[in-house]
């Protein structure tokens, strides 16, 4: 008597369901990271600073490298709710491949999201690194910012002084930042900087304008009842411009 032999199942990669998951993972992939990283550098504002176009480069690269873990969500979800549903107290026959129950599966998941949390780090890291040395640039005019309720103002080396800052283009500039009063968050918005203004404490940031034109600058924390209006502008212009404005602003504070 000749025994009847059950066909082998198929291995796990090559059922449907995990090709069909396999394939919507690459699509949602592209179309998450195509789409993220244009909704954010379409919201962002122009930059005018060397700072702000590494920032929006950090920003497509953090997209791309977290759009795999979206797609791969987006795409079990959508397995699931296109599939045929099962009822009853027992698991479907082939749900013997689940893939919470494969330590080589949950290995593979741990390893990557560890490398894409270290890959975010150091790149941050960097970024930050590269921030941190303009603030030891000795050729870099230095600005003195006072935050207080509810306005900023600026203090050059000669001695002018003004409530809308004024800045040479593509020449560093390292601005020293504090608050008479309460916390304040010094936000020059198109420069992508923002650093802390506490009181009794001087905290620094640097940043190299590259564009001419009039920008934001704003109070990033919130300071009191009317912390919404607590900005002003900060005027870019050329190196010869900037000499003459500070010159006369300088004069004026002396004969004041």
């Amino acid at each position: 008597m000749t025994e009847l032999k059950t066909p082998n199942a198929p291995q796990w990669w090559k059922k449907p369901d995990v090709k069909k998951t396999a394939i919507l993972w690459v699509i949602c992939t592209a179309v998450i990271g195509y789409i993220g990283v244009e909704f954010h550098v379409r919201n962002i504002v122009s930059p005018a600073s060397e700072n702000m176009s590494n920032i929006i480069s950090l920003i497509r690269i953090f997209t791309w490298a977290a759009s795999p873990v979206a797609g791969l969500v987006t795409a079990i979800c959508i397995t699931v709710l296109t599939s045929k549903r099962h009822y009853g107290d027992n698991p479907p026959p082939e749900a013997d491949h689940e893939i919470r129950n494969s330590p080589r599966a949950t290995a593979l998941w741990l390893s990557i999201s560890g490398l894409l949390c270290l890959f975010a780090l150091i790149g941050g890291l960097i970024v930050l690194e590269q921030e941190s040395e303009g603030v030891l640039d000795t050729s870099a005019i230095q600005v003195n910012v006072t935050g207080q309720q509810w306005l900023w103002n600026f203090d050059y080396e000669n001695g002018a002084r003004s409530e809308d800052l004024y800045l040479p283009v593509n020449k560093p500039v390292v601005f020293h930042i504090t608050s008479v009063d309460v916390k304040h968050s010094f936000w020059v918005v198109q420069m992508g900087i923002k650093m802390d203004a506490n009181p009794g404490y001087t905290t620094e940031t640097a940043v190299t304008p590259d564009k001419i034109g009039v920008f934001d600058v704003r109070c990033a924390e919130l300071c009191g009842l009317l912390h919404a209006y607590m900005q002003t502008k900060v005027h870019v212009v050329s190196q010869a411009d900037y000499d003459a404005w500070l010159i006369d602003h300088a004069a004026i504070e002396k004969g004041a």
